[in-house]
């Protein structure tokens, strides 16, 4: 899917039109990302999980991601580090399709967004503070700038994010009905804890 004048890379297949902007959008849900040259809004609602919304700031190529760490309790292997192998994959594979568009690492910078306290069924002390831990972390140690951030908090996010401009819209949903969100990040949750990060990649 791809020329000279227009990458797209589909690994959300929620397209929509969105009136209110007049434009073509894409509502990413939890474990998914999207990468896009053109003049579009990449939409996502977010609980704990966190989006990273990276973009080369000279040639507009950008992308989102919507991911949360596992909470993994193997025996095996140590939890953080596979925390830290689900959360790597959630962010090089977006970043290297990134590259593979046409961006340059040396060009990319970093907005990011979510990690709420709204998953309180989680055995874990706040996922949404790990979540948050390691992406800010990751993206210190690839040398991405972090030009702009929405974090923490009891609220979750509505983000819009323009790449072409590189643009980021917030609304904090302080009086929505959030069961949705939680039902659905805890059912994403558990998709995480018991699969295999090194088997068929297909969680992100």
């Amino acid at each position: 899917m791809t020329d000279h004048t227009d990458y797209q890379e589909v690994l959300s297949p929620n397209r929509y039109y969105d009136s209110t902007f007049d434009m073509e959008a894409i509502k990413l849900l939890p474990g998914e990302y999207y990468v896009t040259n053109r003049d579009m809004v990449l939409v996502t609602v977010l609980g704990s999980c966190v989006s990273a919304c990276i973009r080369d700031r000279v040639t507009g190529f950008g992308g989102m991601n919507h991911f949360m760490l596992p909470e993994n309790k193997s025996e095996g292997d140590s939890p953080v580090a596979t925390a830290a192998r689900y959360g790597a994959y959630a962010m090089e594979m977006m970043i290297n399709q990134l590259i593979k568009s046409g961006a340059k690492r040396s060009n990319l910078e970093a907005k990011l967004f979510g990690g709420g306290n709204v998953l309180r069924g989680f055995t874990v002390t706040n996922v949404g503070e790990r979540n948050v831990d390691f992406a800010r972390q990751y993206l210190k140690d690839e040398g991405i700038r972090v030009v702009a951030e929405s974090l923490l908090d009891i609220y979750p996010r509505k983000i819009y994010f323009f790449p072409a401009s590189g643009r980021v819209m917030l609304k904090k949903l302080r009086h929505a009905n959030n069961d949705t969100i939680v039902e659905r990040e805890a059912e994403y949750g558990a998709r995480l804890k018991h699969a295999d990060i090194q088997g068929d990649v297909e969680l992100f």
